[in-house]
């Protein structure tokens, strides 16, 4: 029997594990860690650090493995997203084959929660033969943001809505919500709406130790935060960054 846990590990601070997520990872006699290129390498060192300071055995091996990178070019997103992950599913069959065979327990640490704006159940569910799944919550880059700004996500009795970067730019302001938390925005889609009666609360390397934090009403902050972006961009190579946006 083979078991493929995917363990939340919240946003980079070991501190966010869960006791939950320290047994996972001990459970573990494999955990796989994916090298995303060299602009990426803190968040694999990360990984390798969370596992240094959690694992409390020598039972469990550590295999690394370079992540395809999805062909952004692709006019069809949704079958490039799918071929990307069918890419992957390989590269997770192979090194489960490669280490264990067919039984054991393998783990993957997933930023945030597995459950939200992350793949790895899908994929998951695309390894041939498939195996047991367990996930494990962890603390998410939305409850990360929203403590660094102490910041109540919903108003009282009123919704919320998580969308992505793309659809915000692409169909402008949800209806039937005044609250909405963006996600995977790799071009700051608030530019596009009308910044009149609009706040925002942006985070970066949430939980890292280089987290940036910008507030405030989006005409005078978005400009400020766009330009702390680049700069952070150019630094790491990489930035990582959500935020939530409130209309009066």
């Amino acid at each position: 029997m083979l078991t493929l846990s995917l363990i939340g590990i919240g946003c980079g601070d070991p501190r966010q594990l869960t006791l939950a997520a320290i047994a996972a990872i001990n459970d573990a006699d494999l955990i796989l860690i994916p090298r995303k290129g060299i602009a990426k390498s803190d968040l694999a060192e990360l990984r390798r650090a969370i596992c240094a300071q959690a694992l409390s055995n020598d039972r469990t091996r550590i295999a690394e493995f370079d992540l395809p990178v999805r062909d952004a070019g692709v006019e069809d997103y949704r079958k490039g997203v799918d071929d990307w992950h069918d890419a992957i599913a390989a590269i997770w069959s192979q090194e489960i084959t490669r280490h264990l065979g067919g039984e054991g327990r393998v783990a993957l640490l997933i930023w945030g929660d597995p459950s939200l704006y992350d793949s790895s159940l899908r994929i998951a569910q695309r390894l041939d033969p498939r195996p047991s799944i367990e996930m494990i919550p962890g603390i998410t880059s939305i409850q990360a943001l929203c403590t660094a700004h102490a910041l109540p996500l919903n108003e009282i009795g009123e919704p919320f809505l998580v969308t992505t970067g793309r659809r915000l730019r692409e169909g402008g302001w949800p209806a039937g919500v005044d609250t909405i938390v963006v996600m995977l925005d790799g071009g700051a889609a608030f530019q596009a709406l009308d910044p009149e009666g609009l706040k925002i609360w942006w985070g970066a390397y949430l939980g890292m130790p280089d987290q940036i934090l910008m507030a405030g009403d989006l005409a005078e902050t978005g400009p400020r935060i766009v330009a702390a972006r680049q700069e952070a961009r150019a630094q790491h190579g990489w930035i990582m960054d959500c935020y939530v946006l409130k209309r009066a």
